[in-house]
C-alpha cells in the first residue's frame, strides 16, 4: 500500500471522526434539561450562542435571545437579582474564575422560576474574553430547601422556646442535650451550664434515688414510659415534682443509643390535685366533712353499731332564719356566722363523732358509740344551748337558734340514705313545731314521705300523658269588663281526681318539674289568647305566674322571646306575676331579668304585694307596671282600721310610683265598694268569675261583648 493512500485513508478516518464528535457535541447540548450559552459580558448580557435547552428554560426560541433579536438575557432576570449577579460575574472575569450564582428569571408566560448558573470566563477564536457556562431551573430544589429550613427553623424554635424541657441522656446519666427550658425548670441559667454541673442524674437530682432505677427499668422493658413522677431538687436545694415522658433511641442495627423526651413541672398540679382531694371530701367555708365523706363516715358507723349493738345518732340541723340574715346583712356576715356555728359544732362533741356541713346552713351530726337516748338527748340539748348564745360579728350582735331532725339506727333506717332522709323529715317537724327545739323521726313521718314521693313519680307522668290543663280567671276593671286573664295550671290525674295545686306547686319547684310547667302554661295561655281576638277582645292581656325557680333561670327571657315569636302574641298583652318574695332573694340579680324581660316590651306585675320583705327603695328600682294586693289585706275589707287600711296604702303607693294596681280574691260586693272607692285599677275574684277551662272562658267572653 502507497504512503498517499494510507495517509489519504487517515484523514478520512480523522474527518470522519471530528464530524462524529460535533455531532455528539451537538446532540448532547441540545437534550441538556437546562441552556448551554455563549455571551458577552456587556449591559445588556449579550447572548452569542444559547442551546435548544433555552425554550424549555426562558419559553423563548434561541433566534429570540441570541444577539437580542427579541429581548435580552438582562430583561429576563429578575430585577432583584440583577445587581448580584452582576457583582459575581465582576468578580470572576477580574480573576478569569469559575462562578456559580442562583437567581430568578422571569418565563415569558410571566412565572418566575430559580436557576442556577455555572460559568467560566474563557478567551474565543479571537482571542475576546466571553462567558460560557451552562444555566438549569433549580426550582424544585430551591423549594424543598426552603421547606426544609424552614421546617428545621420551626423544630429549632420549638425545641429552644418550648414550656416543656427536652432532654437526651445516656443510660447511666449524663446529658448529651437538653433545651433552655429544662435548665429553668431545674434552676439554672442555660442548658450549657446544666448540663456542665448535672454529672449524676441519679444522684445530684432524684430526691429518691431509686426512681432514677425503675426509670431505667420500665425502659428496658417497654423502651418507652409515659407520665413517670417523681421529685427532684432545683439547683437553689428547693424539691419539686416533674412528670417524665420518654424513649430509647437505637441504631439501624439495633445498639441502644440514648434516651430522649420530655420533662414537665407538675409542682402546681400536684398541690392542686391535693387540694381537689381535701375539697372533695370537706367543705371549703368551714374546713367540716362534706357530704361525700359523711357518708362514708355513716358507713362504718353503722357496720360498728351491728358489731357492738350501740346506737348509731344522724342529727341533721337548720339554722332559723339563717336566709334574713344572709340577704339583709350579706353574704359576708353569713359565712362568719357559719364558722363559728362550726366552731360550736365541734365543741358539743367527741373526737370520735363527725360535724358535716351538708349544704347552705344545714349540718349534720353523726354521734357514734351510744347505748341510751339519754345521752344522745343531752348532746342535743347542749347543740340548742351553743347555737342560741349571742354571736359577735364585726359590730353585729346575732342572735340564731336552730331546728334537729334525729334518726337512729337500727331502728329508723339501716343504711346512709335511709337514715339522713328521716332525720330531714324529722328536722321540718321541728321547723312545724315551733324552731329552736329538736324532734325524733316517727313512722308518721314516713307516711308523709311516701305520699310526696307518689305525688312527684305521678307529677312526672303527668306531662307525658297531657293531663296539666290551663284555666282562666278574668281580670276586669271597676264596671266589670274583662280587661285582662291569669292563667292557672290544673291537674286531673286518673287515680287521684283532680289534684289541688297547693298539693303539687311545692313539689314542682323543689324538684325541678316547675320550668316545663311553667312554659306550658306560658305557651297554652299565648295561644289561647291570639284565638280570642276573634272574639273582640284584641286588648285581653294574659297574666302568667313565674315561681322563684323559673325566675332566676338564665334562659327565661329567650323563653318568652320564643314563645311570643312563635304564638304571634303581642309582648304588650304579655303579663308575667313575680311574687314578691322570689324577688327579693336576690334583688339585685332580679333587677337584671327584670330588666331584659322589658326589653321584650312584656308587662311585670308583682303578685302577693305586702307579704314580703321588699324596702321602697327596691320597689322603685324594679321595672313593674302591676301591684297585686294580696288576698290577706282583701279578705276583711270593711270599716274597721287594720287591712283597709294597708290595702288603701298599697293603692296610693301604687299609683304613687305611677303603676296599676289589681285586688285578688274579691268575694263580696263590700269588697269591691271599698276597693273600687279607693281607686283600684283591676278586680279578680268569685264575686266576678271563677276561674274556667278554655272553652266556658271563650262563652264568658262572649257574654261580656258589648251588643
Amino acid at each position: 500500500m502507497s504512503a498517499t493512500k494510507i495517509f489519504g485513508t487517515k484523514v478520512g478516518v480523522a474527518i470522519e471522526l471530528q464530524l462524529n464528535l460535533e455531532r455528539v457535541l451537538q446532540t448532547l447540548i441540545n437534550n441538556l434539561d437546562g441552556m448551554v450559552f455563549r455571551g458577552l459580558f456587556d449591559e445588556q448580557w449579550t447572548l452569542l450562542f444559547v442551546s435548544a435547552g433555552c425554550r424549555d428554560l426562558t419559553g423563548y426560541a434561541p433566534e429570540s435571545l441570541v444577539l437580542n433579536n427579541e429581548v435580552s438575557y438582562l430583561e429576563l432576570i429578575h430585577q432583584d437579582d440583577r445587581e448580584h449577579m452582576r457583582r459575581v460575574t465582576n468578580a470572576a472575569v477580574e480573576e478569569r474564575s469559575r462562578y456559580c450564582i442562583e437567581y430568578r428569571i422571569t418565563h415569558c408566560n410571566g412565572e418566575v422560576s430559580w436557576v442556577c448558573e455555572n460559568g467560566a470566563v474563557v478567551v474565543d477564536e479571537q482571542g475576546e474574553s466571553v462567558l460560557e457556562g451552562f444555566i438549569a431551573d433549580i426550582s424544585e430544589q430551591v423549594l424543598a430547601r426552603e421547606a426544609h429550613a424552614a421546617a428545621e427553623a420551626r423544630y429549632r424554635s420549638i425545641f429552644e422556646h418550648s414550656t416543656e424541657g427536652i432532654f437526651q441522656t445516656t443510660a447511666d446519666g449524663h446529658y448529651l442535650g437538653a433545651n433552655p427550658a429544662l435548665a429553668r425548670i431545674y434552676g439554672y441559667e442555660s442548658p450549657q451550664e446544666m448540663m456542665s454541673s448535672l454529672q449524676d442524674i441519679s444522684r445530684q437530682l432524684y430526691v429518691d434515688q431509686t426512681r432514677r432505677e425503675v426509670f431505667r427499668q420500665i425502659m428496658m422493658e417497654h423502651d418507652t414510659v409515659q407520665g413517670f413522677e417523681a421529685q427532684i431538687r432545683r439547683r437553689d436545694g428547693a424539691v419539686i415534682w416533674i412528670s417524665e415522658n420518654a424513649r430509647a433511641v437505637h441504631a439501624p442495627d439495633g445498639a441502644f443509643l440514648y434516651y430522649e423526651g420530655t420533662v414537665q413541672d407538675i409542682t402546681e398540679r400536684k398541690r392542686y390535685q391535693e387540694q381537689l382531694e381535701h375539697q372533695a371530701s370537706h367543705d371549703q367555708l368551714t374546713g367540716l366533712p362534706n357530704r361525700n365523706l359523711l357518708n362514708d363516715r355513716l358507713q362504718q358507723a353503722i357496720h360498728t353499731a351491728m358489731r357492738y349493738s350501740y346506737f348509731a345518732c344522724v342529727a341533721f340541723i337548720d339554722l332559723d332564719n339563717f336566709k334574713y340574715i344572709n340577704d339583709s346583712l350579706g353574704h359576708l356576715v353569713g359565712d362568719k356566722l357559719l364558722i363559728e356555728i362550726a366552731q360550736r359544732l365541734q365543741s358539743c362533741v367527741r373526737t370520735t363523732d363527725t360535724v358535716a356541713r351538708y349544704g347552705g346552713d344545714e349540718f349534720v351530726l353523726l354521734l357514734n358509740n351510744h347505748y341510751s337516748l339519754g345521752t344522745i338527748v343531752k348532746v342535743l340539748e347542749r347543740v340548742l344551748e351553743e347555737i342560741g348564745l349571742l354571736v359577735q360579728v364585726g359590730e353585729q350582735e346575732l342572735f340564731v337558734t336552730c331546728s334537729i331532725g334525729v334518726s337512729l339506727f337500727p331502728s329508723d333506717g339501716d343504711d346512709a340514705q335511709a337514715l339522713l332522709r328521716n332525720a330531714d323529715a324529722a328536722m321540718y317537724l321541728a321547723k312545724e313545731r315551733g324552731r329552736n327545739n329538736f324532734q325524733f323521726y316517727t313512722k308518721g313521718l314516713n307516711a308523709q314521705a311516701t305520699e310526696r314521693v307518689m305525688l312527684e313519680t305521678a307529677l312526672r307522668r303527668a306531662l307525658e300523658r297531657d293531663e296539666l290543663r290551663v284555666h282562666f280567671k278574668p281580670k276586669v276593671d271597676h264596671l266589670g269588663f274583662p280587661v285582662g286573664v291569669e292563667a292557672l295550671v290544673r291537674w286531673e290525674n286518673a287515680e287521684l281526681g283532680w289534684v289541688p295545686p297547693d298539693r303539687f306547686i311545692g313539689i314542682a319547684e323543689d324538684t325541678g318539674l316547675i320550668e316545663p310547667i311553667t312554659e306550658f302554661v306560658l305557651r297554652t295561655s299565648c295561644e289561647q289568647a291570639v284565638g280570642w281576638d276573634k272574639c273582640g277582645f284584641g286588648d285581653l292581656k294574659v297574666a302568667v305566674n313565674l315561681s322563684a325557680r323559673s325566675f332566676a333561670h338564665d334562659n327565661l327571657p329567650q323563653l318568652i322571646q320564643n314563645v311570643l315569636h312563635e304564638t304571634g302574641l303581642p309582648a304588650g298583652r304579655l303579663e308575667l306575676e313575680l311574687t314578691e318574695s322570689a324577688i327579693i332573694e336576690s334583688p339585685e340579680k332580679c333587677i337584671a331579668i327584670l330588666h331584659e324581660l322589658k326589653k321584650l316590651g312584656v308587662r311585670l306585675a308583682i303578685d302577693d304585694f305586702g307579704t314580703g320583705y321588699s324596702s321602697l327603695s327596691y320597689l322603685q328600682r324594679f321595672p313593674v307596671d302591676v301591684l297585686k294586693i294580696d288576698r290577706s289585706f282583701v279578705n276583711n275589707l270593711g270599716p274597721t282600721i287594720g287591712d283597709s287600711h294597708i290595702a288603701k296604702l298599697i293603692i296610693l303607693l301604687g299609683h304613687s310610683l305611677r303603676l296599676r294596681v289589681v285586688a285578688e280574691a274579691v268575694e263580696t260586693d263590700i269588697q269591691r265598694t271599698y276597693l273600687d272607692a279607693w281607686g283600684c285599677d283591676e278586680f279578680q275574684g268569685y264575686f266576678f268569675a271563677k276561674p274556667m277551662p278554655v272553652e266556658d272562658f271563650k262563652t264568658y267572653l262572649l257574654g261580656k261583648r258589648p251588643g
